[in-house]
């Protein structure tokens, strides 16, 4: 069984210890601050002067005129693997993005920051038997191999966004990012026999592009207290530059050859929210990513489209209270998403809940989040996936641009 020869050992620098990640760019990252994780990984609406939101550009001119704001997220995770012959538990960090945010005018803003697109990172073996043909007056032999599957690496993007309010009711923004990274998997052939030779296939992908996102949202206030905002983002198809090899060697030989083909697909997004009174808020997200049609090895029948769908809500009793519980934000979420690697099956569905707390530090705008969220993927006919998931974050909000009276 798989699960039986997963290694133990963390492979720490690669923030993942998942087999699923040799599949496809690997895990691919959810872009959402620490506060919205804890929402279900509702984004798209969501806009506010407390945090920074990358994923919907459109959301960067609800930044005070006068503040600059500061956004940093780590986190760590516990997986438990189980399959048919047992259990296993792995743990690992991650940095989950560092951003920063402020204005240039008070419709025009701006946010920069690194955020991870992917991560690889694996290592188990499996073993198997074959019935090899020899002299026809014998049985066939009946040899025994192993197949070790290794990966680390990953893909880093840095991106650098614009927003501009127009009418006082709609956004508009857009993210350029730059995306960087390396990914690396192994599959090394050996044989109990030893006079058929080991064989070591490397596969090596070297990232380096461009790729842009577009968004906007659309609010309104009504009776003062009833708050609406509609977020809708967009990705376009892209050619994922780079370069790739594939180095099979062998006691005797070694060869090599590049394989064009490789893109980042298409990507729609649309978000509501509802916001009561700046105390209550209700959010709900859908997500459509093309991997059916990208190319992916030049070919385009080893992926298939995702879905995920976010609810989330959040709660303050009073946000200007003088009692400290009544300014903390309570959040709670869940999403149900597909894989977009065919060979997990089209019929499944990854889940996940959340919850956390928002503790807000006296005498400042600044708010330290921690989420919790647990999910699942995969299933015991093949390997399941159970993580138990933590995010510390900090909204860091100070007050720069303004002149100091002496």
């Amino acid at each position: 069984m798989l699960l039986g020869s997963i290694a133990l050992t963390a492979v720490g620098q690669n923030n993942t210890n998942s087999p699923y990640t040799r599949f496809g760019y690997g895990d691919i990252h959810k872009n959402a601050a620490g506060e919205y994780q804890a929402m279900g990984g509702t984004v798209m609406a969501m806009r506010s002067n407390r945090s920074i939101n990358p994923a919907n550009p459109a959301s960067y001119t609800a930044v005070d005129s006068l503040t600059f704001m500061f956004d940093l997220g780590i986190s760590g995770q516990l997986t438990h693997f189980s399959d048919a012959s047992g259990i296993k538990n792995v743990g690992n960090g991650n940095l989950e993005y560092l951003t920063i945010q402020f204005p240039f005018t008070k419709w025009l803003a701006c946010s920069a920051g690194l955020i991870p697109y992917s991560f690889v990172g694996y290592e188990f073996a499996q073993n198997n038997q074959v019935l090899m043909p020899s002299n026809p007056s014998l049985p066939p032999d009946t040899i025994t191999y192993t197949s070790m599957f290794y990966g680390t690496g990953g893909v880093s993007q840095v991106y650098l966004g614009l927003s501009f309010e127009l009418f006082k009711h709609v956004s508009l923004g857009a993210n350029a990012y730059y995306m960087f990274g390396k990914v690396n998997n192994f599959r090394q052939l050996s044989f109990a026999n030893s006079e058929y030779a080991a064989v070591l296939q490397e596969n090596r992908l070297t990232v380096s592009d461009v790729r842009f996102r577009f968004g906007a949202q659309f609010y309104h206030t009504f009776a003062k207290k009833h708050y609406f905002n509609l977020g809708l983002a967009y990705e376009f198809k892209s050619k994922l530059n780079g370069s790739f090899s594939q180095i099979e060697t062998t006691t005797s030989d070694t060869t090599q050859y590049g394989i064009d083909g490789f893109d980042i697909p298409s990507y729609y997004s649309a978000g509501l929210a509802y916001t009561y009174d700046n105390r209550l808020t209700i959010a709900m997200d859908y997500a459509l990513q093309e991997w059916s049609q990208a190319n992916y090895f030049g070919l385009k029948d080893s992926l298939v489209n995702t879905h995920q769908l976010s609810l989330g809500g959040e709660y303050r009793h009073n946000p200007l209270g003088n009692k400290y519980i009544d300014r903390m934000a309570f959040r709670l979420g869940a999403h149900v998403s597909t894989p977009y690697i065919k060979e997990m099956g089209n019929s499944q569905k990854n889940f996940g809940i959340t919850f956390g707390i928002g503790l807000p530090l006296r005498s400042s705008k600044t708010l330290v989040n921690a989420t919790f969220e647990y999910g699942k993927k995969g299933n015991l006919a093949t390997l399941r996936e159970d993580y138990f998931k933590l995010t510390i974050s900090a909204s860091f909000n100070e007050l720069w641009f303004f002149k100091r009276k002496l």
